[in-house]
């Protein structure tokens, strides 16, 4: 049972885990190990998973997501296979943290009446000085 937030938790069943070979450091390990792993989130058909979330999971996931709904996470940043699960299934718990914050309603504003005459102020204050580098008449 992976724990997301206090509203959502998923199924180990969830989640498919296959392990690849990685390329990078490891010297001959690298060759016989299959340390990457490749981990798989059927998102769509997740019985644990609002609508709601769903929408902004995929948005968020981009091409880590397949058409059918399906999220694909690869981790090789480590040489041991289980550092790189823990570090696929974290990035998977993360994205789907994301996903469930409700993003926060934007009002707009306007600019206060001072903020408007302080800008004016300003804007006049540079003119005059530019104003003052002018051509020196011969008076």
């Amino acid at each position: 049972m992976i724990r997301i937030n206090g509203n959502i938790t998923l199924d180990d069943s969830e989640i498919a885990e296959s392990f690849i070979r990685a390329s990078g450091p490891g010297g001959q390990n690298v060759n016989k190990v299959e340390t990457a792993v490749q981990l798989r989130f059927d998102a769509k058909n997740s019985p644990n998973l609002p609508p709601h979330i769903f929408a902004r999971l995929r948005e968020q996931a981009g091409q880590r997501m397949t058409k059918d709904g399906v999220l694909v996470l690869t981790a090789s940043e480590y040489r041991s296979q289980d550092r790189n699960r823990k570090a696929a299934l974290d990035r998977l718990v993360d994205l789907i943290q994301k996903a469930a914050t409700i993003p926060k309603y934007r009002r707009p504003t306007k600019p206060t009446y001072a903020s408007k005459q302080r800008r004016l102020e300003t804007k006049q204050r540079r003119s005059g000085l530019k104003k003052s580098r002018g051509k020196v008449g011969l008076d």
